[in-house]
């Protein structure tokens, strides 16, 4: 079972990027779903999750208003759509899939925000 993560790339501050997780081997209806980030020098950290089906999403207050969380359960892959980006959300990004006791991680698509 595994995660792959895509659409990050380079873009300038106020502009959008759509990071897609799709898993294969999993299905994501089932499990708690997360979105970390990890910029350079500093600790991952948890920006959004859900528990579970049918939860309260819950997003940092830092993404909060500019992040949205959405899924495709035909192509078992969620998405994270990022408006209105600033330099500081700069980072690697990562989906993560749990469900006791098994946790899957992806392997991080970078976000570089940049004029």
């Amino acid at each position: 079972a595994q995660l792959v993560e895509s659409g990050g790339g380079l873009v300038r501050p106020g502009g959008s990027l759509t990071l897609s997780c799709t898993a294969s081997g999993l299905d994501l209806r089932y499990y708690g779903i997360g979105w970390f980030r990890q910029a350079p020098g500093k600790e991952r950290e948890g920006i959004f999750c859900i528990r579970g089906p049918g939860q309260t999403p819950y997003y940092v207050d830092s993404v909060k208003e500019r992040f949205t969380f959405s899924r495709d359960n035909a192509k078992n892959t969620v998405y994270l759509q990022m408006n209105d980006l600033k330099p500081e959300d700069t980072a690697v990004y990562y989906c993560k899939a749990q469900i006791a006791p098994y946790t899957y991680w992806g392997q991080g698509t970078q976000v570089t925000v940049s004029s």
